[in-house]
């Protein structure tokens, strides 16, 4: 069997799984993983039936994302919609999954796909936008670090670093699209924390309250986005920001630098200034410079190169950007930007428009198409 006949088959398999009640994004899901698991196994023992094998497979494995899916729902239903500040008394056994997944036979990246996938609940397609791959290569990776694990015993769990990858991840998902998800990485990154005397743990905690401190003023009446220069700041939470800020400069004063306190120290100069117009850009540079250091992360430059075109001008941010691969996620939107604020309106709102296409999901697809509509409109 070649791979040619098995992918020949996906779309009636798919139909198949939709009509017995599966919904369309759980069922691509489920029939990516049985074609994986096609290409690994038919050479050796084909079957007679191709087609009865992947839809029965792929039932299979839409069944299992399923009740994951209505545990991981039962779980957060036990936690209130907002974390509650101090720590978290109740412990249950989620966190040690984490660290299970995190196993050492699976590199950084593969543990970490494997977790959000296994134990986060995100959808193999929410795992590679995260991880900015094609969703049929993701799949690939996850099932390959089903099969390294399937048979070594988890006696060994994985280290700190890479559950915390794993927390900031589910994190970010949350905080850009369900809030209940990000109220589930605060809970579990408070419970390590608890648990674990680790600067980096303390980081990304604090990241995490100063973040999840925006959320009500993120989005306007009718659910568009407000970019952070516009929002309301008495809105924002200041409890969740007082505590954020103590974690943070606790963390900081064991001079152990690492990635999540720098990143937090960003958004505590955020969520220090009274106003956008008295945010300090020149401290948030030198710590994105210290946070690029540590990371070396093509998004950490672009970030930065929107903070030196606030420090320094648009101009040296255009500069700052020209250094970066333009295939880079956000790229055309911080481009746009920019030019706008370095006068250049026709650019930026061709920028805008360009950046709306290629935009990772509808609320910023829309703030974006918004942008360049307001700036035509300002040219007649």
């Amino acid at each position: 069997m070649n791979e040619a006949l098995i992918r020949s088959l996906t779309p009636s398999v798919l139909g198949v799984l939709v009509r017995r009640g599966a919904d369309f994004a759980a069922a691509e899901d489920a029939v990516q993983d049985a074609l994986v698991e096609a290409v690994r196994v038919w050479s050796a023992d084909p079957p007679r039936d191709p087609k009865g094998w992947l839809v029965t497979v792929a039932w299979r494995r839409f069944l299992d994302a399923t009740r994951a899916d209505a545990a991981r729902r039962r779980r957060e239903d036990l936690v209130d919609e907002e974390p509650p500040p101090g720590p978290t008394p109740a412990v249950d056994d989620t966190l040690q999954l984490y660290f299970l997944c995190a196993h050492p036979s699976l590199t950084p990246s593969s543990a970490v796909a494997l977790t959000l996938r296994a134990v986060g609940g995100l959808t193999t397609r929410q795992v590679a936008q995260a991880y900015l791959v094609p969703e049929a290569t993701m799949a690939q990776r996850i099932s390959r670090a089903k099969r390294t694990v399937s048979g070594v015993r988890f006696g060994q769990p994985g280290d700190v670093a890479t559950v915390l990858r794993v927390l900031y991840l589910i994190f970010n998902e949350g905080y850009f699209g369900d809030v209940d998800l990000a109220a589930e990485a605060i809970r579990l990154t408070r419970q390590l924390a608890a648990a674990i005397d680790h600067p980096e743990v303390a980081g990304l905690l604090a990241l995490m309250l100063l973040h999840h401190a925006r959320r009500a003023a993120r989005r306007a009446a009718d659910g568009s986005l407000v970019p952070l220069a516009e929002q309301d700041r008495g809105r924002w939470d200041t409890a969740l920001i007082a505590e954020g800020v103590g974690i943070l400069q606790a963390a900081l004063a064991r001079d152990r630098l690492g990635e999540f306190q720098a990143q937090a120290a960003i958004a505590a100069l955020h969520a220090d200034a009274p106003t956008a117009g008295e945010t300090d850009w020149v401290q948030i540079v030198e710590w994105y410079d210290e946070l690029a250091l540590l990371t070396d992360s093509p998004i950490v430059r672009l970030n930065r190169a929107v903070a030196v075109g606030e420090a320094d001008g648009p101009r040296a941010g255009l500069a700052a950007l020209a250094a970066l691969d333009d295939a880079l996620p956000r790229y055309t939107a911080v481009a746009a930007y920019l030019h706008e604020r370095d006068g250049n309106v026709a650019t930026a709102a061709r920028l805008y428009a360009e950046a709306a296409q290629k935009a990772a999901n509808l609320a910023e697809r829309d703030h974006l198409t918004r942008q360049a509509a307001r700036l035509n409109a300002l040219q007649g």
